[in-house]
């Protein structure tokens, strides 16, 4: 009995490790392993070099509605849910595979990660509690995140009524002016 314990601990440990590499927030960390709460710190530190941010966990579904974070939110959860259905992936394993492509599929297109590792866990458990729901483009056919009760029945992505603003922040410009000099 005492063998299983020690591998159980040993396989949170690195669960724990991986979560904060991908920049887990403690409460995230407390969530998803029986580790303790000293010993996530200890980690934490060991590993980061610095203690834990301070401060609650994101708790509003608003977010993942808005432009830019619904476009990435829809990405990553359209990667966890092919995962859960075709990989025999299931709780946090899958949130940090997912994660994982989805950090891929964002170097690869050469964009800016939107999510974090505790956004993306946030973003399942609002799924799984029935606040959010993927809905289809009526333009495009892709699956978009919105709220559950919203009226949703002639959706128009973010991608195809892109608003005004988008993409009008100081990173845009830089990279626009670094474009043009080039």
């Amino acid at each position: 009995m005492r063998r299983k314990s020690v591998v159980s601990e040993a396989k949170e440990i690195q669960i724990a490790i991986e979560m904060i590499n991908l920049g887990a927030r403690l409460q995230l960390l407390e969530s998803e392993t029986s580790l303790s709460r000293e010993r996530l710190i200890k980690l934490y530190k060991e590993l980061k070099g610095a203690s834990p941010p301070k401060g609650m966990l994101p708790f509003s579904a608003d977010w993942f509605i808005t432009w830019q974070p619904n476009i990435h939110s829809s990405v990553f959860i359209d990667i966890y849910r092919y995962l859960i259905a075709h990989a025999e992936c299931r709780g946090v394993a899958a949130v940090v595979k997912s994660y994982k492509l989805y950090l891929e599929h964002c170097q690869t297109g050469e964009m800016e990660p939107v999510l974090s590792l505790t956004r993306a866990w946030t973003l399942v458990r609002f799924f799984d509690g029935g606040m959010l729901l993927t809905t289809p483009c009526t333009r495009c056919g892709g699956h978009f995140v919105v709220h559950t009760n919203d009226l949703y029945n002639r959706y128009v992505c973010g991608l195809c009524h892109t608003p005004s603003r988008a993409g009008k922040t100081g990173k845009y410009r830089a990279a626009a002016l670094a474009a043009i000099a080039a």
